[in-house]
């Protein structure tokens, strides 16, 4: 009696649109995660305190982390779940680029445009409520117009601004080609 040789090779299964999904949005959580990696080891390693603004920042690349996240441990079946994380990172990411949007626009305003510094940010949480810490920190300040990091002569809130319209896209592009 013969057998027949037994292949080794792993056996393959096609890619189902939640499989995909899946991948996407949890290289997106990856992205993020670097991202916020690399924002605190400059704080901590390399001496950069972040400004208000940055911090705003920071929040926002957590928020869309977290929907890349959520989104990709679910993996929704249906093509509305996946669009509606979509929309959802989407949103988060359309917040970083209005926070990071504002903070470039205040590094390129003229020296004497510049707003003066303001208090800090914990003062601000404890003395105002949200709505006007949002405010205040949205107006800017001195502290929020320096550059003191810069890499292929852009500094990080434009590298900041960038990396959300490539994850904001990248959040659409997966929920619509996972279908």
């Amino acid at each position: 009696m013969r057998h027949k040789p037994v292949s080794c090779s792993p056996m393959t299964t096609p890619a189902t649109p939640a499989s995909r999904f899946r991948r996407r949005f949890l290289l997106g959580f990856l992205a993020c995660a670097g991202l916020i990696g690399y924002a605190l080891h400059t704080q901590f390693n390399g001496g950069l305190l972040p400004c208000p603004l940055c911090i705003f920042q920071r929040v926002a690349f957590a928020a869309l982390g977290l929907v890349f996240l959520i989104g990709g441990l679910h993996a929704p079946l249906a093509r509305a779940g996946r669009r509606t994380y979509g929309g959802l990172a989407f949103l988060a990411a359309l917040v970083g680029m209005a926070v990071a949007g504002n903070h470039v626009r205040l590094q390129h305003l003229p020296p004497d445009q510049v707003p003066a510094c303001g208090p800090g940010l914990d003062y601000m949480l404890e003395a105002m409520p949200l709505t006007g810490v949002i405010r205040k920190v949205m107006t800017g300040s001195g502290e929020c117009a320096e550059v003191d990091w810069s890499f292929l002569g852009l500094a990080m809130p434009a590298w900041s601004l960038i990396w959300f319209v490539l994850l904001g896209a990248w959040a659409l592009y997966a929920a619509a080609r996972s279908d």
